[in-house]
C-alpha cells in the first residue's frame, strides 16, 4: 500500500497541474485534451513498435527514398486519408463517433462529432480530418515501403490512380458545364 501513496502523493501536483492547463486551454468548451494525450500515445506506441519490429527483422532502412515513390506514396496518402475521412461509402467506420450533417462537395460528406469531450470526440475529430488523417495513413505508407516495398506501391499506386481520376472528373465536369466556352463581354462594356 505504500507504494500506492507514494504515486499519489507525486502524482497530486501533476493532476493539479494538468486540470488547471486543460482549464485555461478550453475556457470552458468540451475539448478532450486527455483522449488527444491518448491517440497521441497510441500513435507513438505503433511507431515505435513498428520501428522494433523492422529493426528486429533486419531489414535496412532505405538510404533514400525515389522522388517517384515519394510522389506515389504522397498522393495515395492524400487520397486514402480523404477517402477515410469524407467518403460516404467508409461512414460507416465513423458513424459511431459522429452524425451525418449533409453533403460537402463532389461525392463527400459533412458530419459533426457526436460527443463533446472523451475518447469519442478525439476519435470523432481523428475520422472527419483528413489532415489529421494523413500523419497515421502516411506512416502505414512508410513502413509498409520499408517492409514490402512492391506490395505497397502497388496499394499507392492503385489510390494514386483514383486520385487523378478524381482530378479528371472534375475537369470533366468544369468542361460540361462551360469551363472553356468563350466569356461574354458585359452589356454595354466595349473593348
Amino acid at each position: 500500500m505504500a507504494i500506492a501513496d507514494e504515486v499519489q502523493r507525486v502524482g497530486a501536483p501533476i493532476r493539479r497541474w494538468a486540470r488547471t492547463q486543460k482549464r485555461e486551454y478550453t475556457q470552458g468548451e468540451a475539448r478532450p485534451l486527455g483522449a488527444d494525450l491518448g491517440a497521441m500515445g497510441v500513435y507513438v506506441s505503433l511507431v515505435a513498435g513498428g520501428a522494433a519490429a523492422v529493426r528486429a527483422s533486419g531489414k535496412r532502412l532505405p538510404e533514400r527514398i525515389p522522388f517517384g515513390d515519394a510522389a506515389l506514396l504522397t498522393i495515395a496518402t492524400f487520397r486514402l486519408a480523404r477517402r477515410i475521412a469524407k467518403d460516404p461509402v467508409t461512414a460507416p467506420l465513423r458513424a459511431p463517433f459522429v452524425k451525418y450533417e449533409g453533403t460537402s462537395g463532389h461525392a463527400e460528406v459533412a458530419e459533426e462529432v457526436r460527443e463533446h469531450g472523451g475518447a469519442k470526440h478525439a476519435v470523432g475529430e481523428l475520422l472527419t480530418c483528413p489532415f489529421c488523417l494523413a500523419q497515421w495513413v502516411g506512416t502505414a505508407f512508410v513502413f509498409g515501403y520499408v517492409t514490402a516495398p512492391r506490395a505497397t506501391r502497388l496499394a499507392a499506386l492503385t489510390m494514386t490512380t483514383v486520385a487523378g481520376s478524381d482530378v479528371l472528373q472534375f475537369v470533366y465536369d468544369a468542361i460540361q458545364n462551360g469551363a472553356l466556352a468563350p466569356s461574354e463581354e458585359p452589356a454595354g462594356v466595349q473593348a
